[in-house]
């Protein structure tokens, strides 16, 4: 299924990290945004598995690292439940100037109060759901109770919450108290679902309840039964989704469901098959065992949905360049870590090219710059350099190459 690794700025200047989980053929009939619980991030198991189940029904999810969080930049003892709102106005804005704005938010434990805090702010959502979420972000005070006399007292202090250590400042519990919701809620205006498990044992199901009674029609209620908090099991996250997006169909006005088609084009082991997904430029990319998606950017008439052609042969080349380099210094025993590619095309007269070639017209120039890590000595260094030039891939786009196109076949029926 495709997943694009995307990143966006909040208001304080952060580079936030972020997952764009897409349907894996055709244009999303919606977009989606997540938010995660407290202290956790974009790939708990409930939010990937959720992001995937929605992306298989057709609706595109955007997850993200909260500030201080996971890949997002900032410091975690620094940020309050206004600063999640705030990330998450951003990840809107993000997903509107790049996509489409989103209709649907979703939030998770203490991202569920979030999403309901949010919604009114942002005009394209259509509908919220909560899963597992307190009525009011100061419940989240019960996971640090013994600490906050001295995060209050030294401005900032450590605190253990589900067995990993985090530093807490005081400004996060003096922002919990300027949040009560329940005005909030009943100001929605939103058509809202509720997820709970009634035996939850980090937010209690009484805490549904307040919301629910909170919330105006239309609302809905679904037990989750004997789920846990995290939705840990595979079924109960799937479970969630697929109810989500029958219910959120209603208020989307999303196509009807259609029963997901095991079936697709027949591919030979030594071929590649490309395939439209719209009439524009989204296309579908197949092997014999994987699929892919290919786009243009919005300002070329695309809808952004995948790679451009040109970004697909930069990441041929670099995958078979580090896969090269890899399969080298394992060979050599070369400790090397963290090994990375990037690369750059651009198109440049024949004349200003690097290598001074005097030909007429324009070229194109591809840039590779390698990066790891590790202790070697200059003639390693170099050899490297030497051994990248000889991947396979390389060799084919430097060498002669024929492209024969055929007849093509036209299919009357």
């Amino acid at each position: 299924m495709p997943r694009q690794k995307v990143e966006f700025t909040n208001t304080k200047g952060h580079t936030l990290a972020g997952a764009l989980e897409l349907p894996d053929s055709g244009s999303p009939k919606a977009f989606a945004l997540f938010a995660h619980c407290f202290t956790c991030g974009k790939d708990v198991v409930a939010a990937t598995r959720i992001a995937r189940t929605l992306a298989d029904q057709g609706i595109a999810v955007l997850r993200f690292d909260f500030t201080g969080l996971g890949g997002s930049e900032g410091d975690f003892a620094n940020t309050t439940f206004s600063s999640n709102v705030s990330d998450l106005e951003a990840a809107a804005t993000f997903l509107a100037e790049q996509y489409q704005a989103p209709a649907l938010l979703i939030g998770h434990s203490l991202g569920g109060v979030a999403v309901l805090a949010v919604a009114r702010r942002i005009q394209s959502v259509q509908a919220v759901v909560t899963i597992a979420a307190p009525a009011s972000p100061k419940h989240v005070e019960h996971l640090f109770a013994d600490q906050a006399c001295d995060i209050r007292q030294t401005g900032r202090a450590p605190v253990t919450i589900a067995g990993r250590t985090f530093e807490l400042g005081a400004e996060l519990l003096d922002d919990l108290d300027k949040w009560p919701l329940e005005e909030t809620i009943g100001a929605l205006r939103k058509p809202l679902l509720v997820f709970h498990s009634p035996t939850d044992q980090v937010v209690d199901v009484a805490e549904a309840t307040k919301i629910f009674k909170a919330a105006k029609h239309p609302k809905s209620y679904i037990s989750l039964d004997d789920a846990d908090h995290l939705l840990s099991k595979q079924a109960d996250a799937d479970y969630v989704a697929v109810t989500l997006t029958a219910w959120a169909s209603r208020y989307l006005k999303l196509e009807p469901l259609q029963a997901q088609s095991q079936d697709r084009p027949a591919v030979a082991s030594d071929e590649v098959l490309v395939t439209e997904q719209d009439a524009h430029f989204l296309r579908g990319l197949y092997t014999a065992h994987h699929q892919w998606q290919a786009d243009e950017p919005k300002d070329k008439g695309g809808s952004h949905l995948g790679p451009n052609p040109y970004e697909l042969l930069l990441m041929s080349l670099g995958a078979c360049t580090s896969m090269t380099l890899r399969m080298y210094a394992n060979h050599k025993k070369l400790a090397i870590d963290n090994l990375e590619v990037r690369l750059t095309h651009r198109r440049v007269n024949a004349k200003d090219a690097p290598n001074g070639t005097a030909q007429e017209g324009s070229i194109s120039v591809i840039e590779r710059q390698l990066s790891y890590a590790g202790a070697l000595s200059d003639e390693q260094h170099q050899r490297l350099l030497e051994i990248a030039d000889r991947c396979p891939v390389h060799k084919t786009l430097m060498g002669e190459i024929d492209i024969q196109t055929r007849s093509p076949f036209v299919n009357n029926s």
